[in-house]
């Protein structure tokens, strides 16, 4: 039987962001409840070594990190519930929201922290050796590849961006592209080649990602001419598949403003959407950073800006009275 949540906060999404706002919101006492989607934990579920999120000086596991931010939520009285929304709607307050079972959630606040997924090649080896070599983020993974051989594959500015951020770790860059041009910034494609670490295969995809013998990880790619088809393999330690994130926004298409890649649109240095009580948090409104750091801090600034907007209303009703 369908049934209906009511909370001074809800949460969609259970990330960094999601998590961080639903600490701050119950010690506020605003019993938030977190609704954690089709992906608890967000992407630091499928990821293995952790190494720049502060706090901690020996490496440690993403699934291990989300599972404690959980528990913190949990202990100060969060309600998390699994479910997934498949419909808002933010025309009035309170803000209503329907799970794919048929519950009913009803907010006086939303933070929306649905984040965003990396697009991947879906190539043979992709999956399998995640976390083995093939990433998608190199301010994230490319500090274990110190001095080691490295691809970028991608041509826009994310890759470029990603190939320059090497440079500090590796002296072998090679960014891996399908034309025979790039689609980055000019000042970008500049930097690239200027950089003698950096070298550039051009008109090649990637067929697939090789792996050692046993539990050995990438050990290099196989690439296909895009113009000649024909065959070729490079060598690598690592792999960096470059071509841009898709924000997980769907939900609120003609419900809230976004900019052209679906990011949601949010007032400059802060996480309110142009709807009041509506707050965006993490990569579902960061194209640029994109770090679980971040994402916490946005998600705490959403938790604070909620916890203003309900003391501002209510102190506006009692003047009004």
């Amino acid at each position: 039987m369908p049934a209906t949540h009511e909370t001074r906060m809800l949460i969609i999404g259970s990330g960094p962001a999601g998590l961080t706002a639903a600490i701050y919101a119950a010690r506020a006492g605003m019993q938030p409840i977190v609704v954690q989607g089709m992906q608890p934990g967000g992407q630091l579920t499928i990821t293995t070594d952790v190494e720049n999120y502060p706090g901690f000086r020996d490496v440690i596991q993403g699934p291990w990190l989300m599972e404690e931010m959980q528990a913190q939520a949990e202990h100060v009285g969060t309600r998390m519930i699994w479910d997934q929304i498949v419909d808002v709607d933010l025309s009035q307050r309170p803000f209503r929201a329907v799970g794919d079972g048929g519950d009913t959630y009803v907010a006086d606040t939303l933070v929306i922290a649905t984040g965003a997924q990396a697009k991947w090649l879906g190539v043979p080896g992709e999956v399998e050796l995640g976390g083995k070599g093939v990433s998608a983020c190199a301010t994230c993974d490319g500090f274990f590849y110190r001095g080691k051989k490295v691809v970028v594959i991608g041509g826009g500015n994310t890759a470029v961006e990603e190939a320059l951020y090497l440079t500090n770790h590796s002296e072998d860059v090679t960014l891996i592209h399908r034309r025979d041009s790039l689609r980055a910034e000019k000042i970008l494609q500049d930097r690239l080649h200027a950089n003698p670490r950096i070298s550039v295969i051009w008109n090649k995809r990637v067929d697939r990602f090789v792996g050692g013998e046993g539990a050995a990880g990438l050990v290099g790619v196989d690439l296909i001419d895009t113009v000649t088809g024909e065959a070729s393999h490079i060598a690598t330690d690592g792999a960096f598949v470059a071509i841009g994130h898709k924000p997980s926004t769907e939900l609120f298409v003609g419900k809230l403003a976004m900019d052209s890649e679906g990011y949601l649109l949010v007032e400059a240095g802060t996480p309110k959407t142009a709807i009041p009580g509506v707050f965006a948090a993490g990569d579902v409104a960061d194209k640029i950073y994109r770090q679980a750091v971040t994402a916490a801090g946005l998600g705490c600034m959403a938790a604070l800006d909620a916890e203003r907007f309900l003391a501002h209303e209510a102190f506006a009703s009692a003047s009004a009275a």
